[in-house]
């Protein structure tokens, strides 16, 4: 049996062994079908005496009840508002309901409710439980809004975590674009300097020497601006697309051509057909092994043209 719908019927007044011979006789098809039989039987069922089972005697002062009649008592009276019951569940129900304890058996007998006045009875019931439905409805509806606004918080602190997660990741992407930016500018200002100090060295040789013999001896002072190619640190390398574009960037002299590689492929602009690399002056096509050698070991410095071409078979 139900204990959900034995306990809902108790707690309106009905007594437990009642109830629970109700949902016996109902099939166990709910309160509202237990309630019918229970208001359709109301008179045929016996009252309940003390032995097994609670009762508003047994709870009341034995002041409060009046001496036993040697006569049959035909219903219960309650000497505070002078009511009849039939039985003991109907007094216990009034008890706790008006809080009234005088009561006392009574020879006179309760005449048995009319269709009319079961009807309004069985009312009064339905509304009881529609309220109650009403109250676990609004109940749930509570809860199921706290869930919701729970989900909805838990949404929006998964969203603010993802956004900071995206917002620190650009911020790294652009720092590292502005210091690729910063080395790019250092290493095209340090060749601009070095054509410079080479175009001003030759310049003061040139006025400083006549001759033939004088150009002799400053021709080793001429080779000495060049000693310091062996020195770069960093290589300007021009990438020439297959479409025809181009990409400068500039590379430490000590990475791998595969670096180069790497690089062309995340942020070429011609799509993303296999290609392998070369030269034109001197022409040469880059193997697999060249791939692991360093710039410098290559001659890629300190510029160089690197051209796009399609895979050697």
């Amino acid at each position: 049996m139900s204990q959900e719908t034995i306990q809902t019927l108790v707690d309106m007044g009905f007594q437990r062994e009642k109830v629970e011979k109700s949902v016996l006789m109902t099939g166990n098809q709910g309160v509202e079908q237990a309630m019918e039989w229970l208001l359709a039987h109301h008179d045929e069922m016996e009252p309940s005496t003390s032995q097994g089972g609670s009762s508003v005697f047994n709870t009341l002062p034995e002041t409060n009840i009046s001496s036993v009649s040697p006569v049959v008592a035909k219903s219960y009276k309650c000497e505070d508002c002078n009511k009849l019951f039939t039985d003991t569940t109907a007094l216990e129900y009034h008890a706790m309901k008006t809080n009234h304890s005088n009561f006392s058996e009574s020879t006179e007998e309760k005449k048995p409710l009319t269709e009319e006045e079961k009807k309004e009875q069985m009312r009064k019931l339905e509304d009881r439980l529609r309220e109650k439905r009403k109250e676990r409805e609004n109940k749930e509806k509570e809860e199921e809004l706290e869930r919701e606004k729970i989900r909805i918080r838990s949404g929006k602190e998964l969203s603010a975590a993802k956004k900071k997660l995206e917002d620190e990741n650009i911020k790294k992407i652009m720092d590292e674009r502005k210091r690729e930016k910063q080395e790019e500018k250092v290493a095209r200002d340090r060749v601009k300097a070095q054509i410079e100090a080479d175009k001003l060295a030759r310049k003061k040789l040139f006025s400083q020497v006549s001759g033939e013999e004088q150009l002799k001896q400053v021709t080793p002072v001429a080779l000495s601006p060049q000693k310091p190619l062996k020195d770069y640190t960093e290589t300007k390398l021009q990438i020439r697309l297959t479409n025809g574009q181009s990409i400068i960037q500039a590379f430490n002299v000590k990475e791998m051509l595969a670096a180069v590689r790497v690089y062309i492929e995340l942020n070429r602009s011609d799509g993303d057909a296999p290609f392998s690399l070369m030269t034109s002056f001197p022409r040469k096509v880059f193997t697999n092994e060249d791939y692991e050698k360093p710039l410098e070991q290559l001659g890629l410095v300190p510029s160089a043209v690197i051209i796009l071409t399609k895979p050697v078979q």
